[in-house]
């Protein structure tokens, strides 16, 4: 046996692997642009937390902002918006749960779990009615004070939950927490 046999076997088994490790990169410089593209965009990863000023903001008003391309409703309740809510028992809802990203599924509906602070002045709610996706009236709107969806009549309260019409859900409150105290941050 030759000298040149001896190292036959083993520069073969270089160039096997050379090939797949070449085949593996070129595989993957093909396939990285699909599985990229799945990715958010830049201008939806930019939106995916906003800050608004509340500042400006009554008592007894609210602004609507836009955040992943749907409506936010926020609201400064007056003292006679929190009690309305507060009288409300939660066996008396048609949907009993929270619907709030902030705390474990399965909370109740009391209206100290659907607003931002305790004192129950401000509340942040998605302003999507749950039946059919449509934005809601609001300042009072309906027959509980709060909401009111005309397009199939769905009615909610002062703290944003179903109480008559087809809506299965509470309008969900976001991610959302005071950053200070004229700033939140949604997301």
């Amino acid at each position: 046996m030759s000298h040149a046999e001896d190292h036959e076997g083993t520069r073969r088994d270089f160039l096997y692997y050379a090939t797949a490790g070449a085949g593996a990169v070129t595989a993957g410089a093909a396939i990285w642009p699909l599985v990229n593209q799945m990715n958010p965009s830049a201008d939806v990863q930019a939106l995916s937390t906003i800050r608004v000023d509340v500042s400006g903001i009554e008592v007894g008003t609210q602004i609507t902002v836009k955040f992943l391309g749907k409506p936010v409703f926020i609201r400064r309740r007056t003292a006679e918006e929190i009690e309305m809510a507060r009288a409300v028992a939660v066996s008396d809802l048609p949907d009993q749960g929270a619907e709030n990203a902030n705390l474990p599924t399965g909370s109740l509906a009391t209206d100290e779990n659907r607003t931002l602070d305790e004192n129950g002045e401000w509340l942040v709610m998605m302003g999507v009615c749950t039946h059919l996706g449509c934005v809601p009236l609001g300042d009072g709107a309906g027959d509980f004070g709060g909401w009111f969806c005309p397009c199939h009549g769905s009615h909610y309260d002062t703290a944003g939950r179903i109480r008559k019409g087809p809506a299965p859900t509470n309008l969900p409150i976001p991610n959302v927490e005071f950053v200070d105290e004229s700033t939140i941050l949604l997301g």
